[in-house]
């Protein structure tokens, strides 16, 4: 997962505060960025990792035959040539073809090297392109050695991959073409102390790239504006889009800059009342704004929501089937394309199997993780038709549903293929898109905590942050950001006080960078600039469990709440604004903490040391201080350095560190 980089210097002196937010923001920018006289570095022959163009970065081949869909996005002016690659050869293999194909037309026939880990180019030069895509596929003949068979857990992989691209990225001229097909970086150009309406577009607009460029996560920066300037002050680099968002009469998105690749502003009285002008960059409307001016009216997007009864192929998944041994398919039950949190979840499986004889025993078994929630036994009809409840326990953000087909026959001589039926044959499972899913809104979320984020901020998130406060609209992105990367559909926003947000009945984030100073919001961890540090208990009749500590300690905090019937998303601090960027920074520096952090807060305090979560205890599990419980771990980690002085109050609290050794043993 990419970060949403604004860096803060190490040391804040005392000037006033626009002074240091400047400051600190500036840094945002480029390392080493070109003076403003120097050219633009424009996409000249560049070779870029798949990872860069938002593709698995390792191709697999299963099996003596198997196949790939590679899809490369084309920019303007630049042709496709090669996929770079390194060879990984399954084991026992004695010689192997690789074919790339579009349609009928056989591109290229490699040889596969016979040395492992060697380089390989594969040729897609010929390769037709449709609508700034490039579709070919991939696929491999293997031949093991005689008497050998090749093991089912070394496929041929192809790693490290990356394409080359000939040619010179053309800059865009309409607003049409302005965002390319692959994206480094997004820069954001805001006012030093931006208006509601500016904060408001500027944190839809990185919401909207952040789920338009999808896995491709190009760097989204924010930058405030000179004093006194409109434009920003350096060009782009390459592959690096700017957007300068900021009130005025000219309304619309206009292409901005004399020469090289221009830079958009986007203009008007912003906000809700002109968020049609950010929905048209990343709507198919875009390809009709042929101009380097455009100007949008009615094009609200509609958050997506689905009603209680929902098929596979609605949530996006037409078909699922495989072939094999033991043929295993897997439903993704993904809250947020819900665009809710869900419950009660009841699935109707409708689809087929390879039918089995009376005389060879064969089962179908569901499970979810390690658990088996429902099987039942083949037989020679093969027709899947059965509903499946799903527990409530076991639901997450997104929750995996695996069917797997076994049967008790004889396979083939490298276990290729099982002798059911007449001749030899693999078997084959399939679930259809019509199968549906049942399900009712979750109030409050299940699960809670972070893993009921981002559904549970659905359809329409506030976001309450200080008024003219660019700092806030930095941390409102960042959240943002991270919180889109694990949604598989748009979140949108909107931006208001940090009062109305809390008094309001709605969703929302809430920023309180300095302190948290509402009493009717109870957070899970919660202290003043001197303490003491305060648990609030689990059960319904339990004491909160209190921390003091000299000297005091000064920490930040993310925290989810479910308040009032709605989720709060709540980012503070006990009076240490710059610890909880650092905390955010720390979450958006690898996609996979947003996808894994759990419990219903995460703590981040100074001194180097790796932010913990704070979890809800299970409903039925050992009582707090029985043996093997480490219940003073957390204490441990919040005193490093300071010396716990009291601890009055009762509940049981797992804290998790994310090194096991912090622990007390």
């Amino acid at each position: 997962m990419h970060t949403v980089p604004v860096m803060y210097p190490k040391r804040l002196g005392k000037v006033v505060a626009l002074a240091a937010v400047a400051g600190f923001l500036v840094m945002s920018a480029p390392a080493a960025p070109a003076a403003p006289g120097d050219p633009v570095t424009a996409a000249d022959s560049p070779t870029l990792s798949l990872t860069d163009i938002g593709s698995a970065p390792m191709l697999e081949f299963w099996g003596l035959t198997s196949s790939q869909q590679l899809t490369v996005p084309v920019l303007h002016g630049l042709t496709p040539t090669a996929l770079n690659a390194t060879v990984e050869l399954p084991i026992n293999l004695r010689s192997g073809l690789l074919t790339v194909t579009q349609g009928e037309r056989t591109l290229a026939r490699l040889t596969l090297p016979t040395a492992d880990q060697a380089p390989i180019v594969i040729p897609l030069a010929g390769a037709e392109v449709n609508d700034n895509w490039l579709s070919v596929t991939l696929r491999s003949y293997l031949v093991p050695l005689d008497g050998y068979c090749l093991y089912p857990e070394s496929p041929l992989r192809l790693t490290n991959g990356s394409i080359t691209y000939t040619g010179v990225e053309l800059p865009p001229t309409t607003v049409a073409h302005f965002l390319p097909p692959v994206l480094r970086k997004l820069s954001i150009f805001l006012p030093q102390s931006p208006s509601p309406n500016e904060s408001d577009t500027a944190i839809q607009l990185a919401a909207s790239a952040a789920s338009h460029y999808g896995r491709q996560s190009p760097e989204i920066a924010v930058i405030p504006l000179p004093e006194g300037q409109n434009a920003p002050p350096t060009p782009p680099q390459s592959l690096e889009r700017q957007i300068v968002v900021k009130e005025g009469p000219d309304n619309g998105l206009s292409l901005q800059g004399a020469a090289g690749v221009p830079w958009l502003l986007m203009s008007g009285p912003l906000g809700q009342s002109d968020e049609s002008n950010t929905a048209v960059l990343f709507n198919d409307v875009s390809q009709l704004a042929l101009s380097s001016k455009a100007a949008v009216e009615q094009l609200k997007p509609k958050p997506q929501q689905l009603g209680d009864t929902a098929t596979l192929r609605e949530l996006g998944q037409p078909v699922v089937n495989a072939t094999s041994l033991q043929p295993r398919v897997s439903i993704g039950l993904d809250q947020t394309k819900f665009g809710r949190p869900v419950h009660d979840l009841r699935v109707h499986l409708q689809g087929s199997y390879t039918p089995t004889p009376g005389n060879i025993g064969g089962q179908i078994t569901v499970n979810v993780g390690p658990e088996t929630i429902d099987h039942w036994p083949t037989d020679g009809h093969g027709t899947v038709d059965r509903w499946v409840d799903v527990p409530d326990r076991l639901l997450q953000r997104y929750t995996s549903l695996d069917l797997v087909m076994d049967v008790a026959a004889n396979v083939g001589h490298c276990g290729d293929f099982y002798t059911v039926g007449p001749g030899n044959q693999l078997l084959t499972l399939n679930i259809n898109g019509d199968s549906t899913i049942q399900s009712s809104p979750a109030v409050p979320p299940v699960p809670d905590g972070f893993q009921s984020v981002p559904q549970s901020l659905m359809p329409r998130v506030q976001v309450g942050i200080e008024p003219h406060s660019l700092s806030d609209t930095v941390r409102a992105i960042n959240l943002v950001v991270g919180l889109q990367r694990i949604s598989s559909v748009p979140l949108f926003t909107t931006v208001t006080s940090v009062q109305q947000a809390i008094d309001s009945s709605d969703p929302a984030i809430v920023i309180a960078a300095d302190g948290w100073n509402h009493s009717n919001v109870a957070l899970p961890v919660s202290a003043g600039p001197s303490g003491p540090i305060t648990v609030n208990a689990v059960e319904s009749d339990g004491k909160p469990a209190r921390l003091t500590l000299d000297p005091g300690l000064r920490f930040s905090s993310l925290q989810t709440v479910f308040n009032r019937g709605r989720s709060l998303l709540v980012a503070t601090s006990n009076g240490a604004p710059g610890q909880l960027d650092e905390l955010l920074r720390w979450l958006n520096s690898d996609n996979k903490r947003w996808q894994r952090l759990k419990g219903v807060a995460v703590v981040s305090a100074p001194g180097g040391q790796e932010p913990v979560t704070v979890e809800h205890p299970p409903a039925t599990g050992p009582a707090a201080g029985s043996p093997g419980h480490s219940d003073l771990g957390w204490l441990w980690w919040f005193g490093a350095g300071w010396v716990a002085v009291a601890v009055v109050g009762a509940g049981v609290i797992v804290w998790r560190t994310r090194r096991e050794s912090w622990r007390r043993r």
